[in-house]
């Protein structure tokens, strides 16, 4: 027995413990890269293993706790386990009530399109339709797609520089990426840090809509099934839309009987300060794409749409998940408590004096080149000071109508500087070193993004806002990107 005491071991207790969970978070980790693929995108940058979660704190299995700024890609519009949406799933699986349920009426479907229309922008709520589909956005897209090219009998897509539309086949021809599908034809999005055009603000947001005015008046280019925009680019770099710019879209869509239709994956349920983003223009689409935190963690995707554009085949397929009941449940209890405690006006303040804040950071530092966001969705873009400026974008910041974004342009009127993704990636380290998790996109991944739970308090968000600080100065001056000088 006395070979086995703890006491007679060269550690503590506690030390044994802590040394047994590193090998046990280290051994999973290496199983997983042992039969996992290589497109592990967030398990290689973030080698964590969560085994605990609460709002916005995550537990590894190492005992590490860290402070989750990327939110299920968005997906925990509450954070890790709020206890309403918890409640809500213990209810259905208490009631002994079916799992899936097919496109069949029940009562959880019921409550979230209940709590689903109560939410939706008036011009749109008083006469739509809800078509559920497959359980992730990629698929909503390509349903969305599948509906407006049977309602108007054409076939082509308009869609945007920066976007991101999913990882499917035909949701890949509507993304920035370089596929084969040319039936979707890609236009400049209009942005102030680099702009497309090299002017920026209003003027470039208005070249922006006169190319799209352009293509769509071609004589020589038939007329598209629809037009398919994000508010704000995520996957981008975080990019709002211009106002002006949005509502342009939506009335040379109108004028031409273009269905519009509005991708709010990332964007809805509160995420930009609004419940739906699309309501900061006062735009009303024809065609709403809706997945991640409708499902309130759950795998969840519909297509909310004008029922006119309803005269698809009745008889066909939908699929085998669109009757996910526990994700409804946990949808519906996550609609209600965003709405009933004003969680989307939350957000707007709290982003604007995260966004603030992160102004400070970016005149402190050249190698931060743009801050820009709306509500808790926000991107710091990353740059390089010692390169030459990219030719043919914006020369000044040049504010887009209406925009919250904090736009920071390059000293001395330069055009802005190289994006600086291995600087990115840095900054990503460094955060997840002083336990905070932070995602990359845009231009190259040279954006850091931030995604935090709408249930964030202003002591996280200070916490969030230091270990980010602390963290690009760390990684800037490993990189030779320190302060800026003196004008």
């Amino acid at each position: 027995m006395g070979r086995t005491q703890v006491k007679s071991l060269p550690v503590g207790a506690a030390d044994a413990t802590a040394l047994a969970s590193r090998n046990g978070h280290e051994a999973l980790l290496r199983r997983q890269a042992a039969r996992e693929p290589a497109a592990r995108t967030y398990a290689r940058a973030l080698p964590i293993v969560p085994v605990r979660a609460r709002g916005l704190t995550i537990e590894g299995a190492d005992g590490r706790r860290y402070l989750d700024c990327l939110s299920g890609a968005g997906t925990l519009a509450l954070g890790h386990n709020h206890p309403v949406v918890l409640e809500a799933i213990r209810k259905v699986l208490d009631s002994g009530a079916p799992l899936n349920a097919l496109d069949l009426a029940t009562p959880a479907k019921d409550a979230f399109l209940t709590e689903l229309y109560r939410s939706l922008p008036p011009g749109l709520a008083g006469r739509a339709r809800v078509r559920f589909c497959g359980p992730a956005g990629s698929e909503a897209v390509e349903t969305a797609y599948a509906l407006v090219r049977g309602a108007t009998g054409r076939s082509g897509l308009l869609a945007f520089t920066g976007s991101g539309r999913g990882t499917t086949g035909r949701a890949l021809g509507g993304t920035s990426a370089d596929t084969p599908d040319t039936r979707v034809a890609r236009l400049p999005y209009p942005q102030d840090y680099r702009c497309p055009f090299g002017v920026g603000g209003e003027r470039g947001a208005d070249l922006a809509a006169r190319w799209t005015e352009s293509l769509l008046d071609d004589p020589g280019v038939p007329l598209p099934a629809g037009v398919i925009v994000e508010p704000v680019l995520n996957e981008g770099g975080v990019i709002p839309a211009p106002h002006s710019w949005l509502r342009r879209m939506r009335q040379l869509t109108a004028d031409r009987s273009i269905p519009l239709i509005v991708d709010e994956i990332h964007t809805g349920v509160g995420r930009t300060g609004a419940f739906w983003a699309v309501e900061h223009s006062g735009v009303t689409p024809d065609v709403m794409v809706l997945s991640k935190a409708i499902g309130g963690s759950l795998p969840l995707a519909v297509v909310v749409y004008r029922d006119d554009l309803d005269i698809g085949d009745p008889g066909a397929p939908v699929g085998t998940f669109p009757g996910n009941q526990l994700a409804m449940a946990a949808g519906t209890a996550t609609l209600a408590h965003v709405r009933e405690n004003a969680l989307a006006e939350r957000a707007a303040t709290l982003g604007k004096h995260m966004l603030g804040q992160l102004q400070n950071l970016a005149s402190e530092l050249e190698c931060v080149g743009d801050v820009r966001g709306r509500g808790l969705m926000i991107g710091v873009e990353l740059v390089d000071p010692e390169a030459e400026g990219d030719s043919g974008f914006s020369d000044g910041p040049g504010a887009a109508e209406g925009g919250v974004a904090a736009s920071v342009m390059p000293r001395g009127g330069r055009h802005p500087l190289p994006t600086a993704p291995e600087l990115a990636a840095a900054v990503q380290q460094e955060c997840l070193r002083r336990g905070l998790i932070v995602g990359l996109g845009g231009r190259h991944a040279g954006v850091v993004q931030l995604l935090p739970p709408l249930t964030l308090t202003d002591e996280q968000a200070a916490a969030v806002l230091d270990r980010l600080a602390d963290a690009v100065r760390t990684a800037a001056r490993c990189r030779g990107g320190g302060p800026a000088a003196a004008p």
